[in-house]
């Protein structure tokens, strides 16, 4: 837990070096847990120990807003969905709804949320079932649209009637599926760096949940970054990045390392077995595609052969593709050269400059 406790000071930094915005950073320890899953220890101290940091509910790790939780029931469980709910309520610009990747919180959409509460919106931030704060029931079937359905009612508790989707990552499907269930409630949808442009399953050979519990299981800090500088950032690596592999390092040492793993196996198949990319052509709404080009993500790139993998997560192809798949004339694609998986990180401003102007229809 050494590389944990010594990376926490800078991401602590990072969020107070923020501007003013509806909250400083704040962290509300969770409620109780679902059945089977182990409470975080709470908020001890100034200092929480590395325990509390990265339980499995993140109880001592600092958000920057002030997080509440929607109480829910699903497949028999009692859960909880946190979320932070930042900006005017009767914004004039409209709400959006910001939606995180797989090994990501809300929490590292702070910056992107400051900017977009001072252009007049309120912004939405949920953490799904499986991730964050959230609960983390095991088992459970995690699924695209069972994670819409907890986002909608969230959004009937918050008496939100429309919303822009914005989605990154993983949060590109949940939110391509949130516009293809309710377009009626979408406003706009606006995808960056999405996966799930192509489908794996036609070229890398199937994982079962139990050999992706084991490789979640033995992920230490080390490989998580290692993971990320290939895919998220093609091999560069620079120390402001620390904070984007800080969450899932911290897990892979945390004490609920286990159940974590099994959650992350059973959304790695979940992924990997419910495609988005065959429905580009469904959509209805309004699209932006914001594409770092050096992005190399892709699901599997381990269980195949060094010609295929190098053809898998070519997003310099597949923003083009997305864009050609959906009917014409409903997408916009802006592509930001030189730029890797996490835009919100590498290129804040140039994304800002196509993503604030399209969810406020300029």
């Amino acid at each position: 837990m050494a590389r944990a406790r010594a990376r926490l000071p800078a991401l602590v930094a990072l969020l107070w070096s923020l501007p003013a915005c509806a909250a400083r950073p704040t962290v509300i320890a969770p409620p109780p847990a679902a059945a089977g899953e182990a409470p975080g220890e709470g908020l001890g101290g100034e200092e929480p120990g590395d325990a509390a940091v990265f339980d499995a509910r993140l109880s001592g790790y600092p958000y920057p807003f002030e997080v509440r939780f929607l109480e829910t029931r699903a497949q028999g469980q009692d859960l909880e969905l946190a979320y932070m709910d930042v900006g005017p309520r009767d914004a004039e610009a409209g709400t959006v709804l910001l939606l995180h990747g797989k090994n990501f919180s809300g929490a590292y959409w702070a910056e992107t949320a400051e900017a977009l509460v001072a252009r007049g919106h309120r912004v939405v931030i949920p953490d799904q079932v499986g991730f964050g704060k959230s609960s983390k029931p095991v088992p459970f079937q995690y699924s695209f649209s069972d994670m819409v359905s907890r986002t909608v009612e969230l959004l009937d508790e918050l008496g939100v009637d429309e919303v822009a989707v914005v989605g990154h990552s993983m949060g590109g499907m949940v939110a391509t599926r949130f516009a293809l269930m309710h377009p009626e409630r979408t406003a706009r949808l606006a995808l960056v760096n999405p996966i799930g442009l192509e489908d794996w399953q036609r070229v890398v050979p199937y994982a079962t949940v139990d050999a992706l519990y084991e490789a979640a299981l033995a992920k230490t800090p080390e490989s998580v970054e290692a993971y990320m500088q290939e895919s998220y950032f093609d091999g560069h690596w620079e120390p402001r990045y620390d904070a984007v592999a800080e969450l899932q390092a911290g897990w892979s040492e945390g004490p609920d390392e286990e159940r974590l793993a099994w959650v992350d196996a059973l959304t790695a198949d979940m992924i990997f077995t419910q495609p988005v990319v065959h429905d580009l052509g469904r959509l209805e709404v309004p699209t932006l595609l914001v594409i770092g080009t050096r992005d190399r993500t892709a699901l599997g790139k381990g269980r195949v052969s060094p010609e295929v993998r190098a053809e898998l997560g070519r997003y310099d192809r597949l923003g083009q593709a997305a864009r050609d798949a959906m009917p014409e004339g409903l997408a916009t694609l802006v592509e930001l050269d030189g730029v890797g998986h996490m835009p919100q990180v590498e290129a804040f401003e140039d994304m800002m400059a196509a993503l604030g102007p399209f969810l406020s229809g300029e």
